[in-house]
């Protein structure tokens, strides 16, 4: 093999995956918005699962972004064992679709497609016009890697590598399998490591029995993927992890007891096609690889769909445990730097981290409200975990946003990160009065001081408005429409009015020698952390109308 031929088919692979980064960012962009809605209804979803995975690789045109965002969900709770098994065997289904789109080797057409994608991205105004440009590019461009990759393989076809279908080389068959699993985990897509199997038997590098196999191997790339991303997860991402993957090996043992049946089923729905023993002779070895892929996901889900519960049940005994608590785990449960590539998924797993850490904050103030009725020591010690959660969410999310800052986003995603990143510095401010609220009921105790039970029960009654507006701000902080905000206006005002009615009363108490110095030095500095309280979550409600679009 000469060198001109090996960097071809490097210069092949490169356009390859170049291409489909271009197509799959186009794809995203141009149904970004309906990807995110779709997903937020995911929790909903349970008959569908199949088909809400199928959608998800898609769109994706990536099952391993696809499951480490279905491992983000299932470590926060949003989706249950069941329902993330279903979605990760439909995500084999998605991966299909684009092996099936690569495999029509369609390179006559590459160069048109080019053409016209790069007039639309780089002539067009409308953003997606733009979109779909660079979605028709990055489709000319994997179509022409796929052929120079083709081109750049032949010299090597004299020495390929493989055996034949009816050969007893196991050792071979599991090799072959092992290498595909492989190819998906370096390449981090499914789709990708078929297209690339398919130019290597296309060009004769790789005999079709050889690359068949390494077509069903793929999916322990996908899974092993997950694997890493389970590693600091949740008990139940490790469960759906662990039996994912020995759905996967089941299937693959199935198809190395019966290779013969399963290749004439390939060959039976395969048109065109007699000849089992030269497919890639016959021109059709891309499309028997693609419609192997296709029959094995398809067997997948038939299979072990409905036994889904029982794969659950024995998810438990396999990892047996109880769950810990994880909403004031002092880590991100969502955002996950291998997706960064992908900013229609970031700014997903962005607005679930966003609505943990809005729930960590709501929560840590009804426990400093609850402070005021009751107090106790256990309690002081829970709202200082959250306020640890909070400075962790903060500085993790803050990274997490500098880095999506750097990537190609649409106007409406990069309009929105500057919104989003106030919303997070404000929870974090708003943590830091509450902690401020709970050493002055501290101070309170320590020194003995007695609060008037007028001062005392206006202290409750405006920590329970404030609270009203706490829950307004943080139900829901990037969903805002005009009538929370209005509202919101409203219930600030009377906050105000009920602390200029408070300020009054504190000085009249102090002019008639019934409050002490010390009883009001504590109780001016509580009025005035929970005014703070009141100004961040009336300003969360505002920045949700500039979040809108994130």
């Amino acid at each position: 093999m000469s060198y001109a031929s090996l960097w071809e088919a490097l210069g092949g692979l490169g356009l390859f995956i170049l291409g489909m980064k271009s197509m799959s960012e186009g794809l995203q962009r141009l149904a970004g918005e309906g990807i995110r809605r779709f997903l937020e209804r995911l929790a909903s979803t349970r008959l569908s699962s199949a088909f809400v995975g199928s959608c998800l690789s898609a769109s994706l045109q990536s099952s391993s972004a696809a499951a480490i965002l279905l491992v983000g969900f299932v470590n926060a709770g949003l989706v249950s064992l069941y329902q993330a098994l279903g979605v990760m065997l439909g995500t084999g289904i998605g991966t299909t679709l684009a092996v099936q789109f690569i495999a029509f080797k369609v390179s006559i057409a590459s160069q048109p497609l080019i053409f016209v994608g790069a007039i639309l991205k780089f002539f067009c105004r409308r953003r997606r016009w733009v979109y779909a440009g660079e979605m028709l590019l990055g489709a000319g461009l994997v179509f022409l890697g796929l052929h120079t990759m083709e081109m750049g393989f032949v010299p090597l076809t004299e020495r390929a590598i493989g055996f034949g279908i009816g050969d007893s080389h196991f050792p071979w068959r599991i090799a072959a399998i092992l290498l595909g699993a492989l190819f998906a985990f370096m390449l981090q897509s499914g789709s990708a490591a078929v297209g690339i199997v398919i130019a290597m038997t296309g060009s004769g590098l790789v005999k079709y029995d050889y690359g068949f196999h390494m077509v069903i191997g793929e999916v322990l790339g996908t899974t092993a993927i997950a694997a890493i991303a389970t590693i600091s997860g949740t008990l139940a991402a490790k469960r759906m992890v662990v039996i994912y993957f020995l759905i996967n090996i089941a299937a693959i043992i199935l198809v190395l007891l019966f290779p013969q049946s399963f290749q004439n089923l390939v060959h039976y729905i395969t048109p065109g096609v007699s000849d089992t023993a030269a497919p890639a002779a016959a021109g059709a070895a891309a499309r028997l690889l693609a419609n192997s892929h296709t029959l094995f996901s398809v067997l997948s889900i038939v299979l072990f769909l409905p036994p889904l519960g029982f794969f659950v049940r024995s998810a438990k005994v396999i990892l047996p445990g109880r769950e810990k608590g994880l909403e004031f785990e002092a880590n991100c449960k969502f955002i996950d730097d291998r997706v960064i590539n992908t900013p229609s998924l970031a700014m997903l797993q962005l607005r679930n981290e966003l609505r943990r850490m809005s729930d960590i904050a709501a929560s840590m103030y009804d426990d400093v409200v609850e402070q005021f009725f009751r107090f106790d020591a256990k309690r002081t010690l829970r709202i200082n975990k959250k306020e640890e959660a909070l400075d962790v969410l903060q500085r993790e999310i803050s990274g997490f946003l500098a880095k999506l800052s750097r990537q190609p986003l649409s106007t409406e995603m990069a309009l929105g990160i500057p919104a989003i990143l106030s919303t997070v510095n404000t929870l974090e401010h708003m943590g830091d009065q509450n902690e401020v609220i709970i050493k002055c009921l501290i101070k309170k105790k320590e020194n003995k001081v007695i609060f008037s039970s007028t001062a005392l029960a206006e202290l409750k009654n405006l920590a329970v408005r404030i609270g009203d507006l706490v829950h307004l701000a943080l139900g829901s902080p990037e969903d805002v429409n005009e009538t929370i905000l209005t509202d919101a206006r409203a219930l600030k005002d009377e906050i105000d009015r009920l602390q200029e009615v408070m300020h009054a009363n504190h000085v009249q108490r102090l002019t008639d020698g019934k409050c002490t110095v010390m009883a009001g030095v504590v109780f001016s500095d509580i009025i005035a952390a929970f005014d703070k309280v009141a100004e961040y979550a009336f300003s969360i409600i505002k920045l949700g109308r500039g979040s809108e679009h994130a």
